[in-house]
């Protein structure tokens, strides 16, 4: 099998964020030029045109309803301090509709006639966000303070009417509220009194101003779809994700784990209303895989459903109807499948792929599909709760993507790298990695576990993490070493641990409390010290994650006895640490302190720091830079 090096696997391309405009036109990011830009076509597989030319990324596009127009946005060298341009596509000017760099804009979308525009933004304080509303050709502080707020506020889109919009409030994320605002008035209306921590998420109008439709876990495990009746308050379940009794695991396998958070069945995970034709679309997150299911409201809080959607198995979601709800646009990616912009006929469900993202050469066979498969952990016999449940998979078991090249083991095995995903409220999926199948094509397996506390398996398994409990997502990662070392075709004197923000954290953690575990270890803006990174995250995310991780206050001396940079004493494994020096989440004194100490260790260390960048790598040269010198390091130490 021919082996391509790191840089070609970096330049495969992806297009995503797909939009439909009232003219036909699909717009959509594409990073042909090295960061995401707005391209746009106007029909299948055509020829696409590029609209802007920045060398920073563009994070969304959304078009006028009503004009050949439409808003992005973009932050400068990754400091999330996101503005608004407004975009002609006829002229191919663009305006700068914000003017405050030293603020986050997060978008809140167009009223009915393309007029005016929401948008949430912490310009005010830092730590908070205000709702306003601004005239599509004003400019800078012409925008209207329609609502003072005081915490994380997002702006959910305009009612049918254009009088009121959806206000969302995150506590944690796993605690949300919803509001409806009415926007001459400025008064605020509470839809969502509850007690203890319950998801709000994926709110939307209904057709006629008077329900929104959403998905919460209000009296389940798992998000369900939901009808919330504004005057009366009452909801009424529309979906669920235990809907559908012949639901398999998309792994295909019989033996395939099960699902670790309880029996209420998988999440739907989003929602979108066309408000004039009573169309909805909506998803379930199966395993990671994503089902779409298409319908029209046929009564308040019934979905007839249309034909499903015939998109590759993986992740999709971005939903965005055509002006006339008869098709929408959605972004679709799988393991061994870039990403690419689909259009789908609403009733019909045929499928058409409008973009042609490059795979830079690559044969697309070439990319290897993950198996899903679980593992016991430590509390494995905690939830026995018969003398039935006798078999090895009774108990906890963690879920985990595991992928093994195509060529035969070399003679002590495969070396492993161990994936581990951010957030810690997020969830390995099956979506295109290009560093992943190059690591593949290269002779690495790659092991891609979902330890507790990620999403996408219910409330109860993502606080198994929290606060007291985070070092036992740490021993999630150990178990799952030890079923490799199981594995015939492993090698266990070769298994390296990588991972970004969060699961940077996670390789640190794993690296001093297992040292004997690891042949090395990778820390993308990851967390050292909780206590160093909670003072100088940024002002509007602090609140946020201290209900994930504890806080200063209160939780101070558990935060230092977690922390890495505390126990760097027992790190024994190389140590490759990268990171952005914009970075307002993880900010980079993070990486300075525990190369630092780690170096003191006597540890072999690197170091890469990008000055242009901040969480994340968003930059084509700088991604090609930085994995080459992870290759390097790789085939240095393992």
């Amino acid at each position: 099998m021919h082996r391509y090096d790191i840089e070609r696997y970096l330049n495969v391309r992806s297009a995503g964020g797909a939009d439909l405009g009232p003219d036909g036109r699909l717009s959509f990011l594409l990073n042909t030029t090295g960061t995401g830009q707005v391209w746009s076509v106007d029909e299948p597989l055509g020829w696409p045109e590029q609209h802007t030319f920045f060398e920073e990324s563009v994070s969304f596009v959304d078009s006028s309803p009503q004009r050949a127009e439409a808003v992005f946005g973009m932050d400068e060298g990754g400091n999330e301090r996101a503005q608004l341009y407004l975009l002609n596509y006829e002229s191919g000017e663009i305006a700068d509709l914000t003017g405050r760099p030293e603020a986050k804009h997060r978008w809140g979308g167009w009223d009915s006639e393309g007029d005016r525009f929401a948008f949430a933004s912490n310009r005010r304080d830092e730590s908070v966000f205000d709702v306003y509303v601004q005239e599509r050709d004003a400019t800078g502080d012409d925008a209207e303070l329609v609502y003072e707020g005081d915490g994380w506020l997002s702006v959910a889109g305009w009612s049918p009417s254009d009088d009121r919009l959806i206000v969302h409030e995150a506590h944690s994320s796993f605690d949300h509220d919803v509001y409806t605002l009415d926007v001459d008035s400025g008064d605020r209306f509470y839809h969502t009194p509850h007690e203890g921590d319950v998801r709000y998420g994926s709110p939307e109008w209904g057709p006629d101003g008077k329900a929104l439709y959403l998905v919460t876990d209000r009296d389940s495990d798992t998000l369900r779809l939901e009808r919330l009746h504004l005057a009366t308050g009452d909801f009424a379940v529309v979906a669920s994700g235990a809907d559908d009794p012949e639901q398999t695991n998309k792994s295909g396998a019989d033996d395939s784990p099960p699902k670790p958070g309880g029996d209420d069945g998988w999440n739907v995970d989003g929602v979108a209303v066309h408000e004039e034709s009573r169309r909805v679309v909506y998803s379930r997150n199966v395993d990671g895989y994503t089902e779409i299911t298409v319908g029209e409201l046929v009564e308040p809080d019934r979905i007839d459903p249309f034909p499903a959607p015939d998109l590759p198995d993986g992740v999709a979601g971005g939903v965005s109807f055509g002006p006339d709800g008869d098709r929408f646009a959605v972004t679709a990616t799988g393991s061994a499948r870039n990403a690419n912009a689909y259009v789908v006929d609403a009733t019909t469900g045929e499928t058409e792929r409008w973009t042609a993202a490059s795979t830079a050469g690559i044969p697309p066979d070439t990319f290897v599909e993950p198996e899903l498969v679980g593992y016991p952990t430590f509390d494995v016999d905690e939830r026995r709760s018969s003398a039935s449940e006798t078999s090895s998979r009774a108990g906890r078991e963690i879920p985990a993507f595991f992928s093994v090249p195509e060529t035969e083991p070399p003679e002590g095995g495969y070396p492993v790298v161990v994936d581990i995903h951010g957030g810690p409220e997020s969830q390995r999926r099956p979506s295109f990695a290009s560093v992943k199948q190059y690591l593949l094509n290269n002779g690495y397996a790659v092991f891609e576990p979902n330890v507790r506390g990620s999403s996408g398996y219910g409330k109860a398994y993502a606080a198994l993490d929290d606060v007291e409990k985070r070092m036992d997502s740490v021993a999630d990662v150990e178990a799952g070493v030890e079923w490799l070392h199981d594995h015939p075709e492993v090698d266990p004197d070769r298994i390296v641990a990588m991972g970004g923000s969060y699961g940077g954290f996670m390789v640190l953690a794993a690296l001093t409390e297992y040292p004997d575990l690891w042949a090395a270890g990778v820390d993308v803006v990851g967390i050292a010290n909780f206590v160093t990174f909670l003072e100088n995250t940024g002002d509007w995310r602090r609140s946020l994650r201290e209900a994930e991780y504890g806080s200063l206050d209160e939780d101070r001396e558990f935060l230092e006895s977690i922390s890495p940079i505390n126990n760097i004493e027992h790190i024994a494994s190389p140590l490759f640490v990268l990171h952005g020096a914009n970075d307002p989440r993880v900010p980079v004194g993070e990486a300075e302190q525990i190369v630092e100490e780690a170096r003191e260790q006597g540890v072999p260390v690197r170091k890469l720091i990008f000055d242009d960048e901040g969480h994340g790598f968003a930059k084509l040269e700088n991604r090609i830079e930085a994995y080459r010198e992870v290759v390097d390091f790789l085939a240095e130490h393992v």
